[in-house]
């Protein structure tokens, strides 16, 4: 009786609204060149500054919804110590591409923390960080780490502002596309799809997923509803995932933005996942990749 007691009094499961994406990682060595491949598929992005941690700066692009493609590189005089402590040093100094993503949070509240932990789910504790944007302005926000992996690379990271979050999504004062509403999905490549599943639905209590394969992909895909949660386990032993996996392991390998105007973009390759129409930019332009599905 008392054990059912305490079953009843833990956090509910995170609803599938909350997981609400703040900004998806794209990781690599030199920045400008990132921001060129970008704009030669057609997006714009705007530099954003240099971290705290002196090691990396950032550039990204922004969308209406408040979320964001951040560009992470190693910055031009950067501490060589930083930048080999940093928990994303490899994927960086090897072009990894998307490499994280964070979920927003009004506040990192401990009810969440202690949820997650109860569910057998590790977090770490609350730390701090920052960046000053090119017009001087200091930005500061919180984040935590959900899963042992490296910061946002199975499970996202939690980030909470302690400035204005507009200032640090918009830092000149707009999005800088409105043909994209935002970020809809990141696609994370795994080892085992069914226990990646288990991990993520024991988490966030997400629904049984629908599961599909794309043989142009090259993936089993594990998609839960109207979350941004998309699995990726190797089609094949030849697949690009199992390089990718056997390099950078377990994280995020492909992100979808939801297209207000798709008519304005070229388009690579399209596929169909699950009832959704995916079209791909060009990779060999882009250098990652990134897909676009259309808004109803």
């Amino acid at each position: 009786m008392r054990r059912a007691l305490s079953l009843l009094l833990l956090p509910l499961p995170l609803v599938t609204a909350e997981l609400k994406i703040d900004h998806v990682t794209i990781a690599g060595k030199d920045l400008k060149i990132m921001m060129a491949n970008l704009a030669a598929v057609g997006l714009k992005c705007e530099y954003g500054g240099a971290h705290t941690n002196h090691a990396t700066e950032m550039a990204l692009t922004s969308f209406p919804d408040g979320s964001y493609l951040e560009l992470i590189a190693i910055q031009a005089n950067a501490d060589p110590n930083a930048v080999a402590a940093h928990v994303w040093a490899k994927r960086m100094e090897n072009n990894a591409g998307p490499c994280a993503w964070a979920v927003r949070s009004a506040d990192i509240a401990p009810a969440e923390l202690a949820r997650l932990k109860a569910a057998g789910i590790e977090v770490s504790e609350v730390t701090s960080g920052g960046r000053a944007r090119p017009d001087g302005e200091r930005l500061e926000w919180k984040t935590a780490r959900i899963g042992p992996e490296p910061n946002g690379t199975f499970f996202p990271f939690l980030i909470s502002d302690i400035t204005p979050r507009r200032e640090r999504a918009f830092p000149s004062g707009n999005p800088t596309t409105k043909d994209f509403s935002g970020i809809s999905r990141v696609v994370i490549a795994v080892h085992d799809l069914n226990a990646s599943t288990d991990r993520f639905r024991r988490a966030y209590g997400l629904p049984p997923p629908l599961k599909r394969v794309d043989r142009e992909f090259g993936a089993h895909l594990a998609m839960f509803g109207s979350t941004p949660v998309v699995l990726a386990a190797p089609l094949t032993p030849e697949s690009w995932l199992v390089s990718r996996l056997d390099q950078f392991g377990e994280g995020p390998c492909a992100f979808i933005l939801h297209a207000r105007k798709p008519g304005r973009y070229n388009v690579a390759t399209k596929t169909r996942w699950i009832g959704i129409d995916i079209s791909w930019f060009d990779i060999n332009k882009l250098g990652w990749r990134l897909g676009f599905e259309s808004l109803p």
